[in-house]
């Protein structure tokens, strides 16, 4: 790092903290275009100018099984990393999402004199609530996507700024349906289904087979539909395998990357819970939520759940306003079945569509600028 400049240091896991990392590195950078920030990250904060000591992939796990595997080499990766911050000692170290990994890291970080803050608040208020107390161990303050999440930590005294959702700030109020249909060589009277199973090897695994087959089922009933999924640069060989095996008749049009023109284009997506869902509410698009874990897994999570609902649509709005097909119930049966039913009722879609114009402008709220002041004032240059 550049010692006459501002220094920061980052850590965001997987391509979701990537990518909040990249929309919020655009911020800081116009505040302080001198600024240096290094440490774990994608693309997205690459293009940015971040130096990633190491790339973001290194800390993607899947499930308590993957992370006990992989537990030497993530506890390896931190130590290594947080010796490097405290040498170099940054004006603040940022931890994006990734709590398991970034929580260790920020109290041995604070400890050490640094100021932390933790950028995503992890739900807490949907399972594992006993996080909380690593989080006030962690972070000097917390940036928090949802209006509801500073008034919940601030009652167990943790500082706290909502700065709404970056992916709010970044994908328009009206989607421009159009010219991602041309960019993706859809006709504009084609009926289009967006396939998205997740971007991590073991969401592959599980969830596209069954994406890919309720495809399949839907196209034999409306023999008319076109289909766009999305692959994450590295896993087109992973999926292509499974589009031949249970689709190869359909007409699923495999994207590199792309998974926002996918969602501007759609008239309905199939997607797994997670920031997906919540991207696929901000184009205002009808879907199905669904996911699938390895047997244990799901066990676990199922035991610390508080909420009915795991989609984030569904979340912030309190109320199953799209479905959710989640693990035994995520059959390609059920997931052709729900999907269609948004295509024969457009008076439905209209109306979740309206729902979802009001949460886009609930959560946009130039999430750069503001999570930019409550740094500069956490670390003396507000």
């Amino acid at each position: 790092m550049n010692a006459d400049a501002l220094r920061l240091g980052l850590v965001a896991g997987e391509a979701s903290g990537d990518l909040l990392g990249g929309l919020l590195l655009q911020g800081l950078r116009r505040r302080w275009p001198a600024l240096q920030a290094a440490g774990i990250g994608g693309p997205k904060m690459a293009a940015q100018g971040f130096e990633a000591w190491w790339p973001h992939e290194r800390l993607s796990v899947f499930g308590y099984v993957d992370a006990l595997k992989r537990l030497p080499e993530l506890l390896r990766v931190r130590r290594q990393l947080g010796d490097r911050l405290l040498a170099e000692r940054p004006a603040a170290f940022i931890g994006i999402d990734a709590p398991d990994f970034n929580f260790g890291l920020e109290t041995r970080l604070r400890q050490g004199g640094l100021k932390t803050l933790h950028f995503v608040c992890p739900s807490i208020w949907a399972w594992r609530g006993e996080r909380v107390h690593k989080l006030k161990a962690a972070a000097d303050h917390v940036l928090c996507l949802f209006p509801f999440e500073p008034a919940l930590l601030q009652r167990h005294g943790v500082a706290a700024t909502y700065v709404g959702h970056p992916l709010a700030d970044a994908i328009p109020l009206v989607p421009p349906r159009a010219a991602a249909r041309q960019a993706l060589d859809l006709g504009a009277d084609d009926t289009v289904v967006a396939l998205l199973p997740g971007s991590r090897r073991s969401e592959i695994a599980h969830i596209a087979p069954r994406l890919v087959a309720a495809a399949a089922r839907m196209q034999r009933q409306r023999p008319g539909l076109r289909f766009v999924l999305p692959v994450v640069p590295g896993l087109r060989g992973l999926v292509e395998p499974l589009v031949a095996q249970h689709a190869a008749d359909a007409a699923i049009q495999l994207l590199d990357g792309q998974s926002h023109a996918a969602l501007a284009a759609c008239d309905l997506t199939l997607v797994a819970s997670g920031t997906a869902a919540l991207e696929a509410a901000l184009f205002k698009r009808p879907m199905v939520i669904t996911y699938h874990l390895a047997a244990l897994n799901w066990w676990r999570m199922k035991r610390m759940a508080y909420q009915p609902w795991f989609g984030l649509p569904n979340i912030l709005s309190g109320e199953f306003v799209v479905p959710e097909l989640i693990q035994d119930a995520a059959t390609p049966e059920a997931l052709a079945r729900e999907g269609l039913a948004w295509l024969d009722d457009a008076p439905r879609a209209a109306a979740l569509q309206r729902r979802f114009e009001d949460l886009h402008h609930l959560l946009r709220q130039d999430t750069a600028t503001k999570a930019t002041d409550a740094i500069a004032q956490v670390i003396g240059q507000g």
